[in-house]
């Protein structure tokens, strides 16, 4: 057996396999030893998780990290600690950066960056040049740097003919596509979701047929092409049933929904506070009810942040000037639970965080990835070790990103992240970052 470097001791392991108290020994960036009673070595670093859960780490399909061009708001440092913070070890940086990664010389930049960060970056590549929608991206050039995710997320693709080729362009590349599903002629001008409340606040309201609309369209393509479509940020009761019955024929298809479209309903927008606007917006409570019964009936695979910052000084523009976006890493977990806690689960949870997600962009073991375990002797050492039962309050002042646009200041949660292991190093012990 290799030297061992750090013991995570007293935890219920909690993997794809199931859950089993076990002591967890890691040596260099994989695991040696998992069981019972795992006699320390000496000279070897403890974390200790008695009380807590052990499971693979978290991976984010869904990260904006801002950088290159909005620094000021974000960078692929300060995502990665904010990510490790809350029990990431992968997140998938998206494409809508200044200039968008829609060549492999900016995609570059950012592996590169994410080489030194706290997680594991993988770079989502764009769709079209510059996201625009009016050309496809070099594809073939991009996976070949091994990017396997494609969006223009922040943008859905108008033009239903360019999205049929990106998709036979896709299944010959063997990558997938992740689409916003956004009709902007549908779309246009609307400042939170359409429906009694924005009529009741007087803003142009976006209606639900926006998202659906496009994800009918999509669907469509994908019987057609029979290439793999991921859906981003599910927002509607309509989506979920179109997902769902996609699914049910057998259609190649996976879905996210994030914590706040979990958490938050448009009522919210009552405040006219720009930190609850969000693309797609928050939608009505039964949107909310449905979202939450297909994450807990497996129709959703995963919860993605959709993390957003932004810089003070734009989200405290007038609502209708401010950018749309919300934090969402170091919180995303605990405000999950805490939205469908009695409706599935904790490891089921944690399966549409971690190991659910890892499989969706292609990050898993199966695909020669790293993530989602399971938690076993030759894994790599990719672990989050949380403690069920913490108790925090959200200060945003205290949070690791350049930006504070969170929904949740001043919100009491249960369930915090105790450590995080990435590739062998302990990144976070008792709730800080290491570096």
């Amino acid at each position: 057996m290799p030297e061992a470097d750090l013991l995570i001791r007293g935890g219920t392991v909690v993997d794809a396999h199931g859950e089993r108290r076990a002591d967890v020994l890691v040596a260099g960036s994989e695991i040696v030893a998992v069981g019972e009673g795992i006699e320390l070595p000496h000279g070897v670093r403890v974390l200790e998780a008695g009380g807590c859960l052990v499971a693979p780490g978290l991976v984010d399909l869904h990260s904006h990290l801002r950088e290159p061009g909005d620094e000021v708001a974000e960078t692929v440092e300060t995502g990665s600690r904010a990510a490790a913070l809350g029990g990431y070890t992968a997140v998938v940086a998206m494409p809508n950066t200044e200039p968008a990664i829609d060549n492999p010389s900016v995609a570059r930049d950012v592996l590169e960056l994410g080489r030194k960060a706290l997680c594991e970056v993988a770079v989502a590549g764009a769709i079209t040049i510059g996201r625009a929608g009016d050309s496809l991206a070099p594809l073939g050039e991009l996976a070949a740097l091994g990017i396997q995710i494609f969006t223009d997320d922040g943008a859905g693709v108008q033009d239903a003919s360019l999205m049929r080729q990106a998709l036979e362009y896709a299944s010959d590349l063997g990558v997938v596509l992740a689409e916003h599903c956004q009709d902007d002629s549908l779309a246009a001008g609307g400042q939170m979701h359409e429906g009694a409340w924005s009529s009741r606040l007087g803003m142009v309201g976006q209606p639900a047929l926006a998202e659906e609309a496009m994800l009918a369209r999509d669907l469509a393509l994908v019987r057609l092409t029979r290439s793999a479509m991921h859906f981003l940020h599910l927002s509607t009761a309509g989506s979920v049933d179109l997902v769902s019955a996609a699914k049910a024929e057998g259609l190649p298809v996976t879905a996210e929904v994030t914590p706040h479209h979990l958490a938050l309903t448009d009522a919210a927008v009552a405040s006219y506070d720009p930190v609850f606007k969000v693309n797609p917006p928050l939608r009505t409570e039964r949107d909310v009810e449905a979202l939450r019964n297909a994450l807990a009936s497996g129709v959703v695979d995963a919860v993605a942040t959709d993390h957003a910052p932004h810089a003070p000084e734009l989200k405290e523009r007038p609502f209708d000037e401010a950018p749309p976006g919300m934090l969402g890493l170091e919180t995303a977990l605990a405000v999950t639970w805490k939205a469908v806690t009695g409706r599935m689960s904790f490891a089921a949870l944690l399966g549409a965080f971690s190991w659910q997600p890892a499989r969706v962009a292609r990050l898993d073991r199966a695909a020669g990835g790293r993530q989602g375990g399971p938690v076993e002797v030759g894994a790599p050492a990719n672990l989050v070790v949380w403690d069920q039962s913490a108790g925090w309050s959200v200060d945003p002042a205290k949070l690791a990103s350049r930006s504070r646009n969170t929904p949740y200041g001043g919100w009491d949660l249960t369930g915090r992240v105790r450590h995080t292991v990435h590739e062998g190093e302990a990144v976070v012990i008792d709730a800080k970052a290491q570096r």
